[in-house]
């Protein structure tokens, strides 16, 4: 019997995989970390540039779970999140009106990338991550898995086991020779597009409210991003396009994708902005998101974590993971 610790391999650091890496660190068990992209985040992402920042991603986030609400009152504790907004609108033809006051949400500061990179600094001395690493396939040796990745071929490494913290097209090609009913499983998630434009203001922008829904048009959220707390710089806004509308013009040209958001815009007040810069999501979110929590085959020690799993939020995300964490600690260990 193998005194050594089981040694488990994540792959996506938004904040399912985080989550899983957290509590898997806790409980004594040997953890790395994959991503594809330069730093961690996943859809808790922020775009930066010379003089400005947007929050393009995941907008907010609520609490309502008491272990969440504890986590983020730990992030709260340390200056990574805050609340934001006391209201927001909702446009209909009916009119606006405003959304649930008594509803909280929080975000990261001064960032929506804050509490990510909170969880990485805290996991940073004991946990490995390898960023700018893709994985392209899962090999199975003997009983330990190995992974092959797009920059390095096969990493140096073997694990007991491996956890997909991905969008759910992405794990589908990872799975399917190695795990094919986690692989339907996850085919079966309905993941749809977005499209994401940040606008920069030399001046405020005299629309009555920080951020609302809007129920017509191509547009379904816009919010004052600097509005948040802890931000700096020019005014920005953040518009995100209905999934329905992305999905049919997810392979548009950027002009004119930005163009007809723009417009619409234009039409619920907002003036010209002095520049913009596009984002295309291809996996934004999951209709209908499930609500299974997690998967995990102890037979070929493959997990699945993420949102689209858990109600489809940023909470979800962490409830995920966390969960998926129990059940492999409850079988490797």
């Amino acid at each position: 019997m193998t005194t050594s610790k089981p040694h488990i391999a994540v792959v996506g650091a938004g904040l399912a995989g985080l989550s899983c890496a957290t509590h898997l660190h806790r409980e004594g068990l040997q953890v790395s970390v994959f991503d594809k992209s330069r730093g961690p985040a996943g859809r808790m992402s922020t775009r930066r540039g010379d003089d400005w920042q947007c929050d393009h991603g995941a907008q907010y986030f609520t609490a309502r779970h008491p272990d969440f609400r504890l986590e983020v009152e730990g992030w709260m504790c340390a200056g990574v999140a805050g609340c934001w907004p006391d209201k927001v609108a909702i446009l209909g033809d009916s009119g606006p009106h405003v959304s649930d006051p008594h509803l909280e949400r929080f975000v990261g500061v001064p960032r929506q990338t804050a509490p990510v990179r909170f969880m990485v600094d805290a996991l940073a001395q004991s946990v490995g991550f390898k960023m700018q690493t893709t994985v392209e396939h899962l090999l199975r040796e003997d009983s330990r898995w190995q992974l092959q990745t797009k920059e390095a071929g096969v990493i140096g490494q073997d694990f007991d086991a491996v956890v997909l913290a991905l969008p759910a097209p992405q794990s589908v090609p990872l799975l399917r020779p190695v795990a094919p009913d986690l692989a339907e499983l996850a085919n079966c998630a309905n993941m749809r597009g977005s499209w994401a434009l940040m606008l920069r203001f030399g001046d405020r922008v005299a629309l009555p409210f920080d951020a609302a829904f809007v129920n017509h048009g191509p547009l379904r959220w816009i919010a004052r991003d600097s509005s948040k707390p802890g931000r700096t710089g020019p005014e920005t806004w953040l518009l995100h396009a209905r999934a329905e509308w992305s999905e049919a013009h997810l392979e548009d040209d950027i002009e004119g994708v930005a163009e007809k958001l723009l417009q619409a815009f234009r039409d619920l007040g907002g003036p010209e902005p002095q520049a913009w810069t596009a984002h295309r999501w291809r996996y934004a979110d999951t209709e209908p998101a499930l609500t299974i929590g997690s998967a995990w085959d102890a037979q070929s020690s493959i997990g699945l974590c993420g949102d689209w799993m858990c109600g489809g939020k940023v909470e979800g995300a962490w409830l995920s993971g966390r969960e998926l964490a129990q059940r492999i600690v409850a079988s490797v260990c």
